[in-house]
């Protein structure tokens, strides 16, 4: 029996449905409810309403009457999806139609891909939750991530228009800048945990304690408290990284509205300019489900570790294995959505950088303390050996 499970065809479908699993009924979903709780966190931060009914237009049909059934405005992604596919899709006559029309695919890809090396929950049915489960997948994340640059160049490019030409540029010279020091204040995580694949990573956490809340194992060393200080450093380097990596406010210099119009995508429309929207979106759950493995210990939750007992909690072992799974998998898309949540505040508190600031952020400070960082995290290391 266990040879059959092991068969090639067999690990194909699993992974089939894994993907399926997390793109169709976790990732899109997510993607379109974020875009959600952006206009809603947005209209409470600046005091309005956003939207909160959207139904359907029945008059067109030859009611009297729309229906709105209210929920507080739910059905607004459905909405919008509906407009995107039913918006014409224009293309200028001045642009380079190929990189036109693979620029979008370019920027939304990418995204997509780096989704399958993250470990989003433990077992579920005796099937390890992680899409691609390699020990190399941070640098596999890395290196997918950083093609979706070439889309937004791309779109730049082939518009042949002056404001999506800048903004292509602000993006390329962005993205070198702070993925430098996001892979610098990676690498103190990858020495504390010995590994460069996201399972083992995980892992680590579940025996040793979140490495941003190192307590939650139940206990705290003397090691976890010396590096607790540079694990706060790298976090808070990697995290800002993300952001300009996102092209998130207060880095969103590669659109910036108010003066490139909207940037690399200003000629694009329908159905291309929701890939660049989706894109950026779907960049935001991937960087923060990696924050989420990295720094607070993906699936694990807190005293419990692996659905187990810890001291008095022995009627645990009574839950079956499969409740657990989903616990799992629940605990992370929890700890992502309150990154997420945290990504949207910050974008409508902070104003934009100019770019002198961006570069000078990423470059004199940024990269700076990430390198420090590591020697600091090796000395510790060396210290409580």
């Amino acid at each position: 029996m266990d040879f059959f499970f092991q068969l090639p065809w067999w690990l194909i479908v699993t992974s089939l449905a894994k993907t399926i699993f997390l793109i169709f009924l976790v990732v899109l979903p997510m993607v379109s409810y974020t875009v959600y709780a952006e206009r809603r966190v947005s209209a409470l931060i600046q005091d309005r309403l956003g939207p909160n009914r959207t139904g359907f237009p029945l008059t067109l049909l030859g009611f009297k009457k729309d229906f709105s059934p209210g929920l507080g405005g739910l059905g607004q992604p459905i909405a919008d999806a509906v407009k995107f596919l039913l918006k014409e899709d224009f293309v200028p006559g001045h642009v380079n139609k190929l990189y036109f029309w693979l620029a979008p695919c370019l920027a939304m890809m990418p995204a997509i891909v780096t989704l399958a090396a993250i470990p989003f929950g433990s077992y579920l049915f005796g099937e390890k939750m992680v899409v691609a489960d390699i020990n190399v997948g941070l640098l596999f994340m890395f290196a997918i991530s950083s093609v979706g640059v070439y889309g937004i160049v791309l779109a730049g490019w082939s518009s042949n228009s002056k404001y999506p030409f800048l903004g292509g540029i602000r993006s390329t010279s962005q993205m070198i800048s702070y993925e430098l020091a996001m892979g610098l204040s990676a690498v103190p995580v990858l020495l504390i945990c010995g590994s460069t694949g996201l399972g083992a990573i995980t892992d680590y956490q579940v025996r040793e304690g979140w490495l941003l809340v190192p307590f939650t194992d139940g206990g705290l060393s003397l090691r976890e408290v010396l590096l607790w200080i540079p694990l706060v450093l790298a976090f808070i380097t990697f995290s800002i990284s993300m952001f300009a990596e996102t092209n998130r406010l207060p880095f969103d210099l590669p659109e910036s509205e108010t003066e490139l119009v909207a940037g690399y995508h200003t000629e694009y429309s329908s159905m291309k300019f929701a890939l660049f929207f989706l894109g950026e979106y779907t960049a935001m759950i991937a960087g923060s489900a990696l924050i989420v493995v990295l720094f607070l210990g993906g699936w694990h939750l807190p005293l419990i570790p692996n659905g187990a007992n810890q001291g008095g909690l022995e009627f645990l072992h009574a839950i079956p294995a499969w409740i657990w799974g989903i616990v799992n998998i629940t605990v992370f898309f929890a700890k992502v959505a309150v990154l997420l949540f945290i990504f949207i505040w910050v974008r409508w508190t902070l104003p934009r950088f100019r770019f002198d600031q961006l570069m000078k952020l990423g470059w004199l400070y940024l990269f700076e303390i990430a390198l420090v960082n590591i020697f600091l995290t090796a000395g510790i290391l060396a210290f409580t050996k």
